[in-house]
């Protein structure tokens, strides 16, 4: 498949490719008619899930299936000190920013304090991701007097207007606007010894000439900083940097998109720019903040947000809400309190080394790379030409689902398996991958 992939169209449910029973098929016959035709459904055979439990989600005859994709639930489904944080706040108080309450000023402190050393001064708060980073391109605009945007090939920030205009995952029927440049991923595995900071430094400076010589002034250079959609490209550590000082000389801003890098995931520090020794003009985060409340936002710099603060200013009804606050503290503290970003340090180095280990059995595993509680494993038909294979990855998605293990796929390739377990994954969980993972390879190479 050439051009970029259609976010919506990974891993999808495409009606009678596969036979999904009477019971399931009336359910999405419902779905359809009463939701529209925008939706879609993961996998050729769609889940009926009804509860979730940790790193557990549960369909309707009791059977579990272990989820190591759904990054929003960081710590796990309905963990129980979020749980009870939220059912305690909505029983006293639900209301918005327009009034003074103190668990917003504490979020703030919090979230602020893990980026001390940085020029980051505040927090803004929005309900999703999307909003975040259509938000920090307001201000970036603003800021900056620009429009002009840089982002990664296959890059996914959001489904606003503004924000789908420089998420080119979602494919060819959603444009890129005009002032939108788009860059190689920093693919190491690909990059046949090149200097990947050089490389990408070389891309950005180049995407700045164009947008340039088009009239267009740069706002801002955005990038997930694992480059998940891409392909989780973790990089060598610092590789941004030279990116960051084109953008900063051309009077851009730096946006460290933080929605599945951040809140530990990593492994080594709380956010995914730190590994980089960098210090963003705007960090936008997403619904890991609130394990899947609907909580979101941006630390910004006093710099970055000052005029935009005082000509545009900003509200949002529902964003910043007493209930939404608290499920976010109480993540803060279980990330603190159960030392989950030592954790998923330890159980991702498990989960990449029986991973990789497997690669002297199977072919297909051309790359295992990853940091943290994130790994990519990229699946190639020839290891010699590294050519990507779509197929096999499909193959193996929908043989895991089967084997109750629940992941999908990303990059341009879509051969890239994506998996971020919540952050409370254990030893045992991983050993269940493992030889899910094991087994679904070795069927898929049979049947292929």
């Amino acid at each position: 498949m050439s051009g970029t992939i259609d976010l919506n169209m990974v891993n999808a449910y495409i009606p009678g490719r596969a036979d999904v029973g009477a019971e399931t098929a009336a359910t999405i016959d419902r779905r359809n008619r009463l939701l529209g035709p925008a939706y879609r459904l993961m996998y050729e055979r769609p889940l009926h899930i009804v509860r979730g439990e940790g790193a557990w989600l549960i369909d309707g005859d009791g059977r579990r299936y272990l989820d190591i994709y759904n990054n929003v639930t960081s710590l796990g489904h309905c963990h129980p000190r979020v749980v009870e944080a939220i059912c305690r706040q909505v029983a006293t108080l639900a209301t918005n920013t327009r009034y003074l309450h103190e668990t917003i000023l504490e979020l703030a402190e919090r979230l602020l304090a893990t980026v001390a050393g940085t020029d980051l001064a505040h927090l803004m708060l929005t309900c999703t991701g999307s909003e975040a980073n259509d938000l920090a391109y307001r201000m970036a605009k603003v800021r900056t007097g620009g429009t002009g945007i840089i982002v990664t090939e296959t890059a996914y920030h959001g489904f606003t207007d503004a924000v789908s205009q420089f998420s080119p995952s979602l494919g060819m029927s959603v444009d890129l606007g005009s002032h939108v440049r788009v860059v190689p991923a920093p693919r190491a595995y690909h990059a046949d010894g090149v200097d990947l900071g050089d490389r990408f430094t070389c891309d950005v400076e180049a995407a700045i000439a164009d947008l340039k010589r088009h009239g267009i002034k740069p706002a801002m250079l955005i990038v997930d900083t694992v480059f998940t959609s891409d392909g989780v490209l973790p990089g060598p550590a610092g590789f941004l940097k030279g990116a960051v000082a084109a953008i900063r000389q051309a009077g851009g801003l730096f946006v460290a998109d933080e929605v599945q890098p951040g809140f530990g995931r990593t492994g080594d520090h709380m956010w995914g720019f730190q590994r980089h020794g960098l210090s963003p003009d705007v960090v936008t985060m997403g619904k890991p903040m609130g394990n899947g409340q609907p909580i979101a936002g941006l630390m910004v710099t006093q710099d970055a947000v000052a005029r935009f603060g005082a000509d545009s200013r900003y509200f949002n009804t529902f964003a910043g809400n007493t209930v939404s606050c608290a499920a976010a503290v109480a993540v803060l503290d279980t990330i603190e309190q159960e030392d989950l970003i030592a954790h998923a340090a330890k159980i991702g180095a498990e989960l990449r080394g029986g991973i990789a280990a497997l690669a002297g059995r199977h072919e297909a595993i051309g790359d295992v790379r990853g940091i943290g509680m994130f790994v990519g494993v990229e699946l190639v038909s020839d290891r010699l030409t590294r050519r990507a294979d779509r197929e096999t990855t499909s193959r193996v998605v929908n043989l895991l689902r089967d084997k109750g293990i629940l992941l999908s796929a990303c990059a341009n390739g879509h051969n890239v398996l994506k998996i971020r377990p919540p952050l409370v994954l254990t030893s045992e969980q991983v050993a269940m991958v493992v030889q899910g993972l094991d087994e679904a390879l070795a069927e898929a190479a049979s049947a292929g």
